[in-house]
């Protein structure tokens, strides 16, 4: 069995990280490392660690490096909690209104995430001086380059302009002299593409300790990049799609081959609930290429467990007697999984009307990712769900909804008391579902014949949702739901594909926190969100006379503490802030 790497931050580095307006500054307790250690190439691989592990140690329940927190811009999520107040940032984010350059939840990620990419600079410094007999030594360098585009593709993804810190050798002075507007959005994303570009090359098809990632990661995250890449956002005073970039979506087919996947053992699940569990023979599966790994009975005092999803646990009265009921599921999500006769999901009139269990037939994967009235909670049969304050701290205003891929079952071992729930289970970056789905997007839109091929990536995701029934293939008999799912079985032109994809990217990778950033990148945000608010209002008040504002809402400001330390060397975003 592989071995998970260790993630917990058992290093107490004495390390005083130069930043960018302290945007790179993070300051460590005081430990057993001298500036003489850290500058001796021995040490590298503590700094290694160090890198890994600060996903882990700086990860906060309140703005989760998962995003969930920030998907609530979204039309898949209400934000939840017992009403506006309870978490009111978020809810400023929600209705895009109100929203603050000041606000804690607009700075905390900024810096959160600039620390780790810091980790990664500090190890990536010394590796430079590492001497080449170090047989791991680019190996190495490829895991920390990886890392860091890692935290410069979330952070592009939220504030779009920012600086980059890709040169681990700079002096305070040279940091501080960084701009947020020094390359152009393209460039930009080429920079992130360049780390992911020298991992691949230089990372091994798989990995003796499964937290470190592989070739296929590498690979998924340059797909990724590029993908996001191919939107070209170039005007600089808008934030919508000027055009498609056929070479960046040529490289995206290029680097979701099902060689290079297949090569580093990745595959589809035969049943999609299978990533979302926390078991040990469930995680680190064929379909999870990169994951943040949680544990627990590890001797410490709660196990290295994931605390991120702390917040969406729903306060079961008997059971967890606790949980802040936040990200739940949309009335407008739960309704996008009806079908029609034929199986097949209805593109136009899915909100027409809200899903009724008793009559609607739904794609299966709806009873995977949302826990409805009528049915057990995380699949036990002893807590059945209703509509109730168990399941509703806000009395209704949110609904009764909760989502069931963050939790696990409450009456498990699995779920954890700390200061806040957690779990054991991974929480996985990047999956291969995710992967077809970009390969499908970019031979769409290449529209170069290949389309057919798109479609029976779609038609595969389709299939295997109608094989994940392990956990509901008593639902029909025992809570009278109606479930099927049907394949694409005609030929399609370019403008009807790209409508399948969109949707099936949606009912895929639902409250995974991908849905609001997929809008932005099509330039639709505004749109779908628009037609989100008159719709939802009578479902849920707090929409009522509420509007996205195109050209500012798409990304969230440059927090105000990082504009005034800046030296006039930042630019704020388009928008008014």
């Amino acid at each position: 069995m592989k071995t998970k790497i260790l993630l917990v931050s058992y290093l107490v580095l004495a390390v005083t990280m130069c930043g960018c307006n302290d945007f790179l500054s993070e300051q460590l307790p005081q430990g057993t490392m001298s500036d003489e250690q850290l500058n001796d190439p021995k040490y590298v691989d503590q700094l290694i660690i160090s890198a890994y592990a600060v996903w882990i140690s700086a990860e906060d329940i309140n703005s989760s490096f998962s995003m969930w927190n920030y998907d609530v811009r979204s039309d898949d999520a209400y934000k939840g909690g017992n009403g506006p107040e309870d978490g009111d940032v978020f809810h400023a984010l929600e209705v895009a209104e109100g929203i603050m350059t000041t606000n804690w939840n607009i700075s905390d990620m900024w810096q959160r995430l600039y620390n780790c990419i810091s980790r990664a600079n500090t190890a990536l410094a010394l590796l430079e001086k590492t001497p080449d007999s170090y047989e791991l030594k680019k190996q190495r360098i490829a895991e920390m380059r990886f890392l860091r585009g890692h935290g410069h593709f979330l952070l592009k993804r939220l504030y779009k302009n920012i600086p980059f810190a890709v040169d681990c050798n700079l002096s305070t002075e040279e940091y501080n002299n960084l701009r947020n507007t020094a390359y152009t959005n393209d460039q930009g994303w080429q920079l992130i593409a360049d780390d992911f570009k020298y991992a691949f090359e230089n990372l091994p098809k798989e990995q003796d300790e499964v937290g470190r990632p592989n070739r296929a990661a590498a690979a998924a995250y340059l797909a990724k990049t590029y993908l996001y890449k191919a939107y070209r956002q170039d005007n600089k005073a808008s934030h919508q799609v000027t055009s498609i970039n056929a070479d960046d979506l040529k490289k995206v087919v290029d680097y979701t081959e099902d060689a290079i996947m297949a090569d580093s053992h990745v595959s589809l699940l035969n049943d999609m609930h299978f990533n979302f569990r926390p078991e040990e023979e469930y995680e680190n599966g064929e379909e999870s290429i990169w994951a943040m790994q949680y544990s627990f009975n590890d001797g410490t005092k709660n196990g290295n467990c994931n605390w991120a999803y702390g917040l969406i646990v729903p306060n079961i009265q008997g059971v967890t007697d606790g949980g802040c009921d936040f990200y739940k599921p949309s009335q407008n999500l739960v309704n996008a999984f009806r079908v029609d006769a034929d199986g097949l999901p209805l593109f136009d009139s899915f909100n027409s009307k809200n899903y009724d269990m008793g009559t609607d037939y739904a794609d299966p994967r709806l009873f995977l990712t949302v826990g409805m009235p009528g049915t057990p909670y995380m699949f036990n049969p002893s807590i059945m769900m209703d509509r109730s304050a168990n399941w509703s701290r806000s009395g209704g205003k949110y609904g009764y909804y909760v989502s069931l891929k963050h939790n696990v079952d409450p009456t498990s071992k699995y779920l954890v008391k700390g200061a806040w729930w957690g779990s054991p289970m991974n929480r996985i970056v990047l999956r291969y579902a995710d992967v077809m789905l970009m390969r499908a997007e970019a031979l769409i839109q290449l529209n170069d014949g290949r389309i057919g091929e798109a479609v029976n990536i779609l038609n595969s995701l389709r299939a295997r949702a109608m094989q994940s029934r392990t956990m509901t293939i008593n639902y029909e008999s025992d809570y009278g739901v109606h479930i099927n799912v049907g394949l694409y079985r005609k030929s399609y032109d370019q403008a009807q594909a790209l409508r399948m994809l969109k949707m099936e990217r949606r009912l895929e990778l639902a409250m995974e926190s991908e849905r609001f950033f997929d809008l932005v990148r099509w330039g639709e945000a505004k749109t779908v969100i628009d037609k989100y608010y008159r719709e939802e209002a009578s479902r849920c008040d707090i929409y009522a006379n509420k509007e996205f504002h195109a050209d500012k809402n798409e990304y969230l400001p440059i927090p105000h503490a990082q504009m005034a330390a800046s030296n006039g060397n930042y630019t704020q975003n388009i928008g008014g802030w």
